[in-house]
């Protein structure tokens, strides 16, 4: 059966809200999904001075972990159109994975939250880019197979790239529904290119 990772940081809870709704397309697509987050980087009393939620009881991972997956799909807090130095730090771990060839022909995804329209929901997705070609992963984006990704009903986040949700620029705004339903048809359509390159 195949296997996939989600592998995500998150602050307020956002980007860990929609990497449930992620793993729940994965599991609908017959695939098993087991589901991380980072390390955080950011002491307590900082992090307790921005308010900043408790951490879901999701394991902290390891660089080495990611060799026991067919896929990986991030989930990016977005942070100035990038990606959060906390993700950054885990990308910078796998140095051992790259030098090996580990990941070479693994499928990879991003999926991601910013707070506003303007803040990176296709920037992110540009970014990581150069990261999953150094260690030789397959890029498998959203592109259009959702079509609620066009919706005009309502704002929300998504873009060709991947999955995504709008914080708000106060981070106050929770994942809609409709965000959440892009997340779970993202992690059905990855499910199954994975398991088609795992083949």
């Amino acid at each position: 059966m195949t296997k996939i990772a989600i592998v995500y940081y998150s602050l307020y809870g956002h980007v860990a809200t929609l990497a449930e709704s992620v793993a729940e397309g994965i599991k609908a697509a017959g695939a098993d999904v087991d589901i991380f987050q980072v390390a955080e980087t950011l002491p307590e009393e900082v992090l307790g001075k921005m308010g900043a939620p408790p951490k879901k009881d999701h394991p902290v991972i390891t660089a080495d972990k990611l060799k026991e997956y067919d896929g990986v799909m991030f989930g990016i807090s977005g942070r100035y159109g990038s990606y959060s130095a906390q993700i950054k730090t885990f990308m910078d771990s796998t140095g051992s994975l790259w030098q090996t060839g580990a990941m070479v022909g693994k499928a990879a995804g991003v999926f991601q939250t910013t707070g506003t329209q303007g803040g990176g929901q296709e920037t992110i997705g540009l970014t990581i880019v150069p990261f999953f070609a150094h260690h030789g992963m397959v890029f498998v984006p959203l592109g259009y197979a959702e079509p609620k990704v066009f919706s005009f009903d309502e704002p929300h986040g998504a873009s060709p790239y991947g999955s995504g949700s709008f914080a708000g620029p106060d981070g106050s705004r929770m994942p809609s529904d409709l965000e959440k339903d892009i997340c779970v048809s993202h992690g059905k359509h990855f499910a199954t290119i994975t398991a088609k390159l795992a083949s």
